[in-house]
């Protein structure tokens, strides 16, 4: 008899191995239900974020919200003004098209969802009924115009060009974000702990690909290749 997989234990989300760290969290970031403009009163790197947090103070009420790339203490940022400045957050249907955004709602005042990693930006190419905006993965979606954005790019760009350097310093840097710093291949385990596992050399055991006429909802992963055709001449 088997054990439960990696994925499944984490799905269950009852074991704290497979939680991030609450206590440790500075509280929600996102939109702020509020107009007006505020300051940034700090900016600093806060645990289970890889881009850094600015606070912002509107009116004795402080806000977090992802600092974006140039971001100053000091400086002032608005909610819901015309104002087309980096730090600034208004609805997509009022940014002009070429402009870059990020953390973007996917329903209005859900306080944002999309673009939020750090050196992520995205792109407003079109605005109507939906306005029609470029994800970093250079994927097209669109959204009601009355979804909210910021302007400008997340901070943090880089991050990943310094190397660990030492197991020790991955594992507490993925431990805030709740994942494993490393992985092991189902095929190297044994066969009691994964379907891949066992056998005298490492090997899946089966197909690895998805048949080309999978149904939809299987044919993801793995595609195997579109079956040939021979032409037979007239």
């Amino acid at each position: 008899m088997g054990k439960n997989l990696r994925t499944q234990r984490r799905g269950r989300g009852t074991s704290p191995v497979y939680r991030s760290p609450s206590h440790r969290h500075h509280g929600p970031v996102s939109h702020p239900h509020l107009l007006g403009a505020g300051t940034v009163v700090d900016i600093f790197q806060a645990p289970g974020h890889t881009a850094p947090l600015a606070r912002v103070r509107y009116d004795g009420q402080e806000v977090l919200m992802i600092a974006c790339d140039g971001l100053q203490v000091g400086q002032v940022v608005s909610v819901g003004a015309p104002n087309i400045d980096r730090g600034n957050t208004l609805p997509l249907g009022e940014i002009p098209e070429g402009t870059l955004v990020y953390n973007i709602e996917t329903r209005p005042g859900d306080g944002g969802r999309y673009v939020r990693a750090a050196g992520t930006q995205a792109v407003v190419v079109s605005r109507g009924e939906r306005t029609v905006v470029q994800l970093p993965s250079g994927q097209f979606r669109s959204f009601h115009p009355a979804c909210r954005a910021t302007i400008g790019a997340v901070a943090g760009a880089g991050r990943g060009d310094k190397p660990f350097a030492k197991a020790g310093k991955k594992w507490h840097a993925f431990r805030s974000f709740s994942k494993a710093p490393f992985r092991v291949r189902g095929v190297a385990m044994n066969a009691v702990n994964h379907p891949h596992g066992g056998g005298s050399h490492q090997h899946v055991g089966g197909p690895s690909t998805v048949g080309f006429g999978a149904p939809p909802g299987r044919k993801v992963g793995r595609l195997s290749p579109r079956p040939k055709r021979i032409k037979r001449k007239r």
